[in-house]
């Protein structure tokens, strides 16, 4: 039987590694948790899509049926400009809360899901068993999830996912996907004391982002997840103040709701803004995520959910994109769950902290999960 895995301890361990995305350098802190896992028999592999950004795949059973898949990321975002009152690397608890870079997004995720794993470690050999993917590269587009999805078979099969995103251990059915494109606007430059010489891209991006604030998507709401969002994030364009600036560039974030086609709307949206576009960039492009709240599992799911939140959960989405844009889909549309020890208010924040009771519950429940999905 395999040595038990502290989930608190682990998160605190992982919050210790500097993973912070760009640069990530994943590999450290993969390979610990892969040590974890290899002890406990877990068969254990370690890809690179670039140097020192290592992704995690373990898995152990597997003999009957396809195995439940675990999923979250390693990756955090930078610490941000405003001074943190802890240190962020520390792992440091105080008042019942873990505090660290990604100790809510989702390091405290993935330590729950990897303690429960080796704690059941050998009951999985009889049954459908466990694949558990760790990722790289998460927090700039899914990166990690993305290239194990073109190594062949390298992620195997799974029947059923959990995505260990903060969600407060409230079972979610479904995420927006995310498309972030660039608008540019194009001029001719010329001196500032005679505009009249020159073609001003500022101009052109002025009108651009008059029609991105009008832009409707003719699209009803979904029933969970609500409408699609269009937000202009950044701006900028022009190199000195006495020239006419002949470039312009317009940051878009757009959150879509499931079946939405990305290349339709990006069709549209370059003829919104005509003439004055002059080229649509794809920054990320991510499919949203659904999964009817009726499915068995999800039922089963909420089921086991609901001594731990008090009321048997409804069905409720989140507005963040995850790794399951890459991996739902790659397993073949399954069904799939976002459930995380993590606060949603509190990922990329200053101070951000993790719940230490709330770690011990999603191991709890991720032990039942595991167990349910190999018993039946």
């Amino acid at each position: 039987m395999p040595s038990s895995v502290d989930p608190v301890a682990l998160t605190q361990a992982l919050v210790q590694f500097n993973t912070i995305n760009p640069p990530g350098q994943e590999r450290e802190c993969a390979h610990h948790i892969g040590q974890l896992l290899s002890a406990a028999g877990f068969t254990v592999a370690y890809p690179e899509g670039e140097e020192g950004r290592s992704n995690v795949i373990a898995r152990r059973g597997g003999h009957s049926g396809k195995p439940i898949c675990f999923t979250g990321h390693i990756d955090t975002v930078p610490l941000g400009a405003q001074p943190w009152s802890v240190d962020p690397f520390s792992g440091d608890i105080i008042d019942g809360k873990l505090y660290g870079r990604g100790s809510t997004d989702m390091k405290a995720g993935v330590a729950a899901f990897v303690a429960a794993a080796i704690d059941l470690a050998d009951t999985f050999d009889e049954g459908p068993g466990v694949v558990l993917v760790i990722t790289a590269g998460e927090e700039t587009g899914c990166e990690g999830a993305y290239f194990l999805a073109t190594q062949g078979g390298l992620l195997g099969e799974a029947g059923a996912m959990i995505v260990a995103e903060p969600t407060s251990n409230f079972p979610m059915v479904g995420h927006k996907g995310a498309l972030w494109l660039n608008a540019l606007t194009q001029g001719a430059t010329a001196h500032g004391s005679m505009p009249q010489h020159g073609v001003n891209a500022v101009y052109k991006a002025a009108r651009v982002v008059a029609k991105l604030e009008a832009f409707e998507f003719h699209r009803p709401p979904h029933a969970v997840l609500g409408s699609d969002t269009l937000n202009v994030g950044t701006i900028s364009g022009g190199l000195n103040m006495n020239s006419v600036p002949d470039l312009c560039r317009i940051g878009i974030d757009i959150r879509t709701t499931p079946g939405a086609s990305h290349d339709a709307l990006r069709d549209g949206l370059g003829g919104h803004l005509a003439p004055d576009l002059s080229e649509l960039e794809t920054v990320i492009d991510l499919d949203g995520v659904w999964t009817d709240p009726q499915h068995a599992w999800v039922r089963e799911v909420f089921a086991i959910m609901q001594p731990v939140l008090g009321d048997m959960p409804d069905a409720r989405g989140v507005n963040y994109f995850t790794d399951a844009s890459a991996l739902t889909p790659y397993y073949g549309d399954i069904p799939t769950i976002i459930l995380g020890p993590g606060e949603p208010s509190l990922a990329h924040q200053t101070d951000e902290y993790c719940f230490v009771d709330r770690i011990e519950q999603a191991k709890a429940a991720y032990v039942a999960i595991m167990t349910h999905w190999n018993a039946s």
